[in-house]
């Protein structure tokens, strides 16, 4: 299952206690970590998330460094642990923009888990949806050959679960392309307060639902009239 979450609240979570936007964040890292601990459990194999958008960039300057600070903190003190636990590390989204001690976060983490297979841990930053389709695009048209399978080995696989934490019910320009038969999942809870028993409740609600793709629901078996009791 490739499920992605959309990590929202931090900022919320923290003015509501009183503590600058930067002490939710540091507190959203140890929901990520309790989140990529639980997903193997949850009969998850690929897990994607929204770290930082291209959006984000608006936001004010010390909000943002602090921000990139603490996914450069969070690479580093988490790749051992990813190592050991077999998850793969990877990156998506922009990098020409990244600056400080990130860029070199990212490409140790990468190197080192790359030969994980427990768990593909794909975290976004200064990562755009429609950005990321549109250079599908023009890589496939580069090669010469536009189709829906191209894009896909350009983008990454289809989103089965998309969890949005925080209240909020929109996309925000997150795996727009992966997202198209996703089954989506919006919690109030706050991503600080997100756990292992949160990610298991979206993954049944997730089991429980008709994935159809378009098609009609398969007709309900018909017990032939006078069919033995042992039969059923």
């Amino acid at each position: 299952m490739h499920a992605a979450i959309i990590m929202d609240g931090n900022g919320r979570w923290a003015l509501a206690r009183g503590l600058p936007r930067l002490a939710g964040h540091r507190a959203g890292a140890e929901a990520l970590r309790r989140t990529v601990e639980a997903a193997p459990g949850a009969g998850i194999g690929v897990l994607t998330l929204f770290a930082f958008s291209s959006d984000n960039w608006r936001r004010p300057p010390e909000e943002v460094a602090g921000l990139m600070q603490l996914l450069a903190e969070h690479l580093r003190s988490e790749t051992t642990r990813c190592l050991e636990n077999g998850v793969r590390i990877e990156v998506i989204g922009r990098r020409d923009r990244l600056g400080g001690e990130l860029p070199a976060a990212i490409a140790t983490a990468e190197s080192a888990t790359a030969a994980g297979e427990k768990l593909q841990l794909r975290i976004a930053v200064d990562y755009s949806g429609r950005d990321a389709i549109a250079e599908a695009v023009r890589q496939a048209a580069h090669a010469g050959l536009v189709c829906r399978e191209c894009l896909e080995e350009q983008l990454g696989p289809p989103v089965d679960l998309l969890i949005r934490t925080g209240g909020e019910q929109r996309l925000s320009d997150f795996l727009l392309w992966e997202c198209a038969y996703a089954e989506l999942i919006f919690s109030r809870r706050m991503w600080p307060d997100f756990d292992a028993s949160d990610l298991e409740a979206a993954v049944r609600q997730f089991h429980a639902r008709q994935r159809r793709f378009g098609a009609l629901p398969p007709l309900p078996a018909v017990v032939p009239t006078g069919a033995q009791a042992w039969l059923d």
